[in-house]
């Protein structure tokens, strides 16, 4: 703590508002006090304290109430709720509501101060995350990626020095894997970054479609041609155009693509003028290209010409790592874009998220991550901020195939889970006596957080 640190603290009782004035005033901050809900939710309108202590129980409005109004006013405001009266569903609630965390009388107040300086240093985290969101997404435009896993660290180098060649490149993976990410890269770290970067995805369209957005048109080339249009190979010129799905190309497309990497050069349709052009061509499919070359759907020589530098991006399930790093930039970008102020995840989000296969890949993960932040009334993102098919993958299913073992059927009747549950109950228990009844020091011994520790406490009703 520090002296420039002020502390608004609300409670109805006199003696705990002199007690912790005294203590903190002692440690350095600037304290004001108050004794009911409304007065706290006005004296913070009027300071802006740093941290918020308030008692649940006062008369006007209560702790969860004047809570709400206080986040209503500062929705990063630091609040930190006390009450002789807990249960754990109380606690949770006010972790919902936005609480940075909550403590129960008689408190320790080693614990109150420990508290205050983790608040403390939260919200000097947040303002540095707030200076670095913007710079993090200005270089995501131009293709960084984040990654922890070695295979994509070295897609990654590889990405680098093939930025420098005009080579073409295939690059191949499961839908929603960053291939988009990777021709970016490779454009804006080539020689050709100042030139445009075109893509066009070839499943969106028809075949006419596609070929005209590709080659242009002339007046009166088909139906609805009223005027010459330039196409993605004539407007991209000294740039990169990005094919993606290229696998579900028509072959008559496939043939005039074939001439544009060959010979640098074609005709608009319906035109008889030799249009030439100096493109970079980079393509990607989520299909698999041998397989079509087989069935006689995509042409041979066609993939040998893209294929000249193949790149495999890795599906989000092959890179468990990289889960906690892409949901924290995305839970930024998203934050940013709805003004919200929220430092992280709880424990048990991290761990179903990491559980989760996630079939969209990165795709599926920014949009369960959008989700999570616009449906999140607190600092934490917790599980039912989640999408439901993602919190419901990682509830076991029960075995209905295994016949229980007659011969133990006390056993078989409860199951494993049970017991390990029975067990989990009684350690926590002990543990919690053994600190006579302190749950910081219980979640330490534990090796699990404060917050997991409360669920815990709530899950299996020990108050």
């Amino acid at each position: 703590m520090n002296s420039l640190s002020r502390i608004l603290v609300a409670d109805d009782e006199e003696n705990v508002r002199k007690l912790l004035a005294a203590v903190l005033t002692r440690e350095g901050c600037q304290v004001v006090t108050v004794s009911d809900g409304r007065e706290a939710v006005e004296q913070f309108r009027k300071m802006r304290p740093d941290i918020v202590l308030m008692d649940i129980r006062m008369p006007g409005l209560n702790g969860i109430e004047s809570l709400k109004e206080i986040r209503s006013i500062a929705a990063d405001a630091t609040v930190i709720l006390m009450t002789a009266y807990a249960s754990m569903e109380t606690a949770v609630e006010a972790l919902r509501q936005g609480a940075f965390d909550y403590v129960i009388k008689p408190f320790d107040l080693g614990e109150v101060k420990l508290l205050i300086e983790r608040a403390l240093q939260m919200r000097d985290m947040k303002q540095e995350i707030r200076i670095l969101r913007k710079e993090l997404s200005e270089s995501l435009k131009w293709g960084h990626f984040l990654t922890a896993n070695p295979r994509m660290m070295e897609l990654c180098r590889d990405t680098a020095k093939i930025a420098q060649s005009s080579a073409s490149v295939l690059i191949t993976g499961e839908s929603g894997t960053g291939k988009e990410l990777i021709a970016k890269a490779i454009h804006y770290n080539s020689a050709r970054a100042k030139g445009p970067f075109i893509k066009i995805n070839c499943g969106a369209l028809t075949e006419t479609l596609l070929e005209s957005e590709l080659f242009g048109h002339e007046k009166g080339a088909f139906t609805g041609a009223q005027m010459r249009k330039a196409g993605l190979f004539e407007r991209a010129n000294l740039g990169t155009v990005f094919l993606d799905e290229v696998g579900e190309m028509s072959r008559n497309l496939q043939v005039k693509l074939l001439r544009v990497l060959q010979e640098r050069e074609f005709e608009r349709v319906g035109g008889n003028e030799t249009i030439r052009t100096d493109i970079r061509l980079i393509a990607a499919t989520n299909r698999d290209l041998n397989k079509l070359i087989k069935e006689s759907v995509f042409r041979s020589d066609l993939y040998y010409r893209l294929n000249v530098i193949h790149l495999t991006t890795l599906p989000l399930r092959e890179r468990p790592e990289d889960i906690p790093l892409l949901a924290g930039h995305f839970l930024q970008k998203f934050c940013s874009e709805n003004n919200k102020d929220i430092i992280g995840f709880d424990d048990q989000t991290l761990e179903i998220m990491q559980n989760y296969p996630w079939p969209g890949n990165v795709r599926e993960l920014a949009n369960a991550m959008e989700r999570a932040v616009i449906m999140c009334l607190g600092m934490m993102i917790f599980p039912e901020d989640l999408p439901e098919s993602i919190v419901r993958f990682s509830v076991p299913a029960p075995d209905v195939t295994d016949e229980p073992d007659h011969d133990d059927e006390e056993i078989a009747g409860s199951g494993l889970k049970d017991k390990l549950k029975d067990y989990e109950r009684d350690l926590i228990q002990k543990v919690l006596q053994a600190h006579h009844g302190n749950r910081m020091q219980a979640a330490k011994s534990l090796g699990i957080s404060r917050r997991s520790l409360m669920y815990k406490l709530q899950e299996y009703n020990i108050e």
